[in-house]
């Protein structure tokens, strides 16, 4: 019995932990569209927070970003959402300009809106650091982490950026969110999924 349960603990990963919702939201797409909560519900997705003038922590999120493509399998990969903290700047034609110098595809999502919409949603919803009101030099204080959501719009990890380590344990979650949706072998689901 115990090698049994041994064996299932390999198969399926533990998943983590739930540690808030994020609530419902529409900002704008680098195409100009609405896009928000509602287009996320029932995808695995990660959020992360930059701005595009931003020097050196921006492009190091969005590079980690991208290295999901290699570290998981095409039907494994989770949503990708990155969030404008300088939404006076990051316009949508600015947003795609960005997301085309950075090599990125239409799977990944830029978003940009108005300013309190974004910093409520940072600050109240994914409950991470957020402040525009710095020194000329730095005038944008914001989170480095990325987030990870489950179909349900539930948070289920936060992980810094820029660790190789977090990296890794974002991809192990991201895998144990799909196995905890799919279906055991063998069964039926006779609904799809929301």
């Amino acid at each position: 019995m115990l090698l049994l349960l041994a064996l299932g603990a390999c198969r399926h990963p533990a998943t983590p932990p739930v540690l808030g919702e994020v609530p419902a939201f529409r900002l704008v797409e680098r195409d100009g569209k609405p896009y928000g909560s509602a287009e996320l519900r029932g995808h695995v997705w990660v959020a992360n927070f930059i701005f595009t003038t931003c020097p050196d922590i921006c492009p190091a999120l969005t590079a980690q970003m991208r290295r999901l493509d290699g570290l998981l399998a095409a039907d494994e990969r989770p949503e990708r959402v990155s969030i404008s903290v300088d939404p006076a700047r990051d316009t949508p034609e600015v947003l795609r300009r960005y997301a085309e110098q950075h090599g990125v595809g239409s799977d990944w999502t830029f978003l940009t809106g108005e300013r309190q919409a974004i910093a409520s949603l940072l600050m109240e919803g994914f409950h991470v650091a957020f402040a525009d009101d710095g020194p000329p030099g730095q005038p944008i204080t914001h989170s480095d982490r990325l987030v990870l959501v489950d179909p349900a719009l539930r948070i289920r990890g936060y992980y810094h950026g820029r660790l190789e380590e977090d990296l890794e344990r974002l991809v192990r979650d991201v895998r144990a969110l799909r196995a905890e949706r799919a279906p055991a072998p063998g069964a039926t689901d006779p609904q799809p999924p929301a």
